[in-house]
This record gives C-alpha cells, sequence and structure tokens, in this order.
C-alpha cells in the first residue's frame, strides 16, 4: 500500500522490486488461505455477505477457528479490503511503474486497470461493490475503503500532473478533471462489460482514454494511437 505513495517518484521502481519473502509460520499460512477464500468470497457477493460463518463452512473450519484469526465480521471485511488492495497494487501499480515516468507510465497505469477489470467481470471488484454496499454507512469498513481508494486515486493524479511536469500535457492541465475522466471510463467499463455484457466495453474505454489524453497533449505527449483519432 505504501509504494503507490511515489507513483510519480523514479525511485518507486526500485521500491518495487520486492525482497525475497520470508517463510511464514503456520498461523500465517493458515490466515492466508482464509484470507484468499475470504476475498473470493466477498468479490462474488460483496463484503456485506461476507462473515464468519460463511467463510468457516467456505473453507471446511470451524467458527471459531476462523474468529481466532480475525476477532470480528467487522475486522474480517476491513482484512479483506486491504488484501484486495495489495492484490491491486500489484497487477497494476507496480507492473506499470516500469514505464518511463510521465505520459508512458499513466498509460501502464490505465491498461494494467483495464486488464484487471476484464478479470473481474465474472467475479467483480471490492471498489465500487464496497462503494455501494458502504456509501452511506460510516464506520471502519468505510474509512478503509475510502482510503484505500483514495490512495490509488491520488497515485493516478500524481502520475498526471508528472506527465504534465515531463511536457507530455499541457501546463494549464486540470490534473483533478482528467482524473475524474479517467476514474469515470473505468467506472463504465465495469458497468457495460458486467452488467450489460457488452463485448465491446473494453475497447471503447481504450479509445475514449486516448482521445482524453489527445485533448490536451503536447506534440512530445502525442502517440499514433491519438493521432489516428
Amino acid at each position: 500500500m505504501n509504494s503507490l505513495v511515489n507513483a510519480d517518484d523514479t525511485s518507486a521502481e526500485g521500491s518495487a522490486a520486492a525482497a525475497p519473502a520470508r517463510p511464514m509460520m503456520k498461523g500465517q499460512q493458515t490466515r492466508a488461505a482464509i484470507l484468499d477464500a475470504a476475498l473470493a468470497l466477498a468479490s462474488h457477493i460483496g463484503l456485506e455477505g461476507l462473515s464468519i460463518g460463511a467463510l468457516a463452512e467456505v473453507t471446511g473450519m470451524s467458527k471459531s477457528g476462523v474468529f481466532a484469526h480475525f476477532g470480528s465480521r467487522e475486522e474480517l471485511q476491513i482484512s479483506v479490503v486491504r488484501e484486495y488492495h495489495a492484490k491491486f497494487e500489484d497487477e497494476v501499480f507496480r507492473p506499470a511503474m516500469g514505464a518511463p515516468r510521465g505520459l508512458p507510465r499513466l498509460r501502464a497505469l490505465f491498461d494494467r486497470w483495464v486488464r484487471r477489470v476484464s478479470v473481474e467481470i465474472d467475479s467483480g471488484c471490492i471498489y465500487i461493490s464496497g462503494a455501494v454496499e458502504f456509501d452511506d454507512r460510516p464506520g471502519p469498513v468505510r474509512d478503509a475503503l475510502v482510503t484505500m481508494v483514495q490512495t490509488w486515486q491520488d497515485a493516478l493524479e500524481r502520475a498526471i500532473r508528472a506527465a504534465v511536469e515531463a511536457g507530455h500535457r499541457r501546463a494549464a492541465t486540470d490534473a483533478g478533471q482528467l482524473l475524474f475522466e479517467i476514474h469515470g471510463l473505468i467506472l463504465a467499463l465495469h458497468h457495460d462489460a458486467r452488467f450489460l455484457r457488452h463485448a465491446g466495453a473494453e475497447e471503447r474505454a481504450r479509445i475514449a482514454f486516448e482521445r482524453l489524453l489527445a485533448h490536451a497533449s503536447t506534440p512530445q505527449g502525442t502517440s499514433s494511437s491519438a493521432d489516428s483519432l
């Protein structure tokens, strides 16, 4: 989660190379296995449908065994949110940091994000489903969701600003507005691909993204794909 803090910093490329993981103790392995099962379950039925009892049934453990690792349903939900964010970071953020700073990195972030959405069509996005479930329900679970989503949005906005600093976007670019529009594309993609089952939704999202970039690109930030539009 912390590496998202430096989305526009080339030093983050080095931090993205994780150190070799230490072998987990048996208790940690059990907790990790429970968390994987919880994440898969929550992706299909939502965080609200997640419970100690449902998870015990899926994992074949006793309720007391699951409870011992999380303590409460709320802590289980929060742990799932954090695990989802960690996987999102590993699949979207870290690989994109290998792209050159500026517009190439912003493109890589969006590309990885779209790829993840395409994988989640049959399961669901915890960020999106969680927002629907907890948008008007204050509490620790909502706070965890907001923190994770805001962390990702902040990283994207810094990437946009880095593109401006690199001369790939006009100096007058409103980073917050562009962020809003990019996020809107992802929400539309998720809606059309998952709910309406439109086969061409991903391609439409990519075309729309290039149009957004072409709108305020400088000559050195214009790509062949933007020119074709």
